[in-house]
């Protein structure tokens, strides 16, 4: 027997060995599909989407964490300026001890105006705006640049965190700012 022959025997064998495996697969794909139902596809796919769900309830409102945001509007009017702000608690605990100072200043620091707002606490996934964080500049030019400053400051489960923001306004007449304290995890 030649070297060819002996090639061409090896690769039948090797043909008819890959058919009887393909065979072998074809036949427990079809014993498979017996199992597999319309019914078990549905039922599998709302377990795991029930499951991802309880998973992001549980480190939404479960894990502790502090997250605070205070959201700032800036508007700009024939009369003056207003500057409205809410204090947003993102994160699963209670904050305590909160102070609010909002300042207005010209483009030489010389403060225009300015509210202070203390709060007790605030419960977890509230918010609190209201006319206390409402300041309201009148008589200062329109046509100047200015400066909001935010100071937030207030106690969580471990500590305190003070925030300065500060915001140049004046090129627009309606300015929206978003200002995140970092979050806090355990």
């Amino acid at each position: 027997m030649g070297l060819l022959e002996k090639l061409q025997k090896d690769e039948i064998d090797d043909n008819s060995l890959e058919s009887e495996m393909a065979h072998d697969i074809l036949e427990t794909l079809e014993s498979t599909k017996e199992l597999i139902s319309p019914r078990r596809v549905i039922f599998a796919s709302a377990t795991v989407l029930s499951l991802l769900f309880i998973s992001l309830f549980t480190v939404v409102w479960v894990v502790p964490y502090d997250r605070v945001s205070m959201d700032v509007v800036y508007r700009q009017g024939t009369s003056g300026h207003i500057v409205l702000a809410q204090l947003d608690n993102h994160g699963s605990r209670e904050i305590s001890d909160i102070t609010i100072s909002i300042r207005f200043t010209d483009s030489n620091s010389v403060e225009l105006g300015r509210t202070d707002h203390y709060i007790d606490s605030l419960s977890a996934h509230s918010f609190y705006a209201g006319d206390d964080l409402e300041l309201i500049v009148g008589g200062a030019s329109v046509w100047e640049n200015y400066q909001i400053e935010i100071l937030l400051e207030y106690s969580y489960y471990n500590g305190a965190v003070d925030e300065r923001w500060t915001h140049q306004v004046g090129e627009w007449t309606m300015e929206l700012f978003t200002d995140r304290a970092p979050i806090i995890i355990f």
